[in-house]
């Protein structure tokens, strides 16, 4: 199985990036990428992991990060629809298909 971003989760997942690297380092930057890379391939082995939501969605937190992942599973991919931060609200940007 592969995966494909939504555009906009790209610009999430650069923000995010660009927020750790000026706030707290580059160190933690590049832990952050990596936390979200380990769920990807977590989640291509395990695609029902994560908790189910409207519109055939399911969600993911990382571990150490306040973020979570929303997808949705494919015929044969995953698709990475959004790279929330925990404290927005479940309806952040639910258009994206």
């Amino acid at each position: 199985m592969n995966y494909a971003f939504h555009a906009a989760a790209e610009q999430d997942i650069a923000d995010a990036q660009d927020f750790y690297a000026q706030h707290a380092g580059f160190q933690v930057a590049t832990r952050f990428l990596d936390e979200l890379q380990h769920v990807i391939e977590l989640l291509l082995q395990h695609p029902g992991l994560g908790t189910p939501t409207m519109r055939s969605r399911r969600v993911l937190p990382l571990k150490t990060f306040s973020y979570s992942v929303v997808y949705r599973k494919e015929s044969e991919h995953l698709r990475i629809l959004i790279v929330r931060h925990q404290s927005r609200k479940p309806d952040f940007v639910s258009n994206r298909h």
